[in-house]
């Protein structure tokens, strides 16, 4: 099996990269979450959320922070909710906060089989559903599709390698890298269809790294 890393965009005013929240308060991640980032990948390829995810939860993932996002709060006001009993209570407000990163930018790699990667790759350049930054409401500023962004490299050599992305100032930049055995914990690791809404621990590697100050060329829709 060829192994490869295909690297993604993620780049836009708002993005969402909750893991742990199940009820009215949202929270995010500083960087993608691997349940978000192939949640996205699944929109793109067409795969319905009843659909398996076993090939894609396989890929290994890491993210290079590029600009740190502004942590920010909103809140959305539901009525008409439903009650722990089940049943819709017509009286009740709920409002909910809602976390979210202002104006970050993140290089995210899949590192896998090649073949599946290619064809992830195609499908984010011509995505069957829209792709959302984590709500769907959160559109990406620049196509998350890379010219040139199915790489034969490691992962960590594709993440340090790539020019920076537009905006980025360069120097020392913050690195997440999944890891087999080791790390802090994410519970974001998808082990079933999504309609099911089942997910595993992984582990996860920080560290910083110096990238230079180029750029990457400007995104070209095809």
């Amino acid at each position: 099996m060829s192994v490869a890393t295909l690297l993604l965009c993620l780049q836009g005013p708002m993005q969402s990269w909750g893991t742990t929240s199940r009820f009215d308060e949202r929270d995010t991640q500083l960087e993608p979450s691997k349940s978000g980032v192939l949640g996205l990948v699944c929109a793109a390829l067409g795969r319905d959320r009843s659909e398996p995810v076993e090939d894609l939860a396989r890929l290994r993932m890491g993210v290079r922070v590029d600009r740190e996002g502004i942590p920010m709060r909103d809140y959305q006001t539901a009525t008409g909710v439903v009650t722990a009993a089940g049943k819709v209570d017509k009286d009740r407000t709920v409002v909910s906060p809602r976390y979210y990163l202002a104006d970050a930018a993140f290089l995210v790699g899949l590192e896998g089989d090649r073949g599946l990667l290619e064809g992830i790759h195609e499908a984010l350049r011509r995505p069957v559903w829209p792709l959302a930054l984590g709500r769907k409401s959160f559109v990406p500023g620049v196509p998350v599709h890379v010219s040139g962004g199915l790489v034969e490299s490691a992962l960590q050599e594709a993440l340090t390698g790539w020019p920076l992305l537009e905006g980025s100032k360069g120097g020392s930049l913050r690195f997440v890298l999944e890891d087999d055995a080791d790390g802090a914990i994410r519970l974001d690791q998808p082990v079933a269809p999504y309609a099911e809404r089942r997910f595993g621990p992984r582990f996860v590697k920080s560290f910083m790294y110096a990238v230079g100050g180029e750029h990457a060329p400007d995104p070209v829709v095809a």
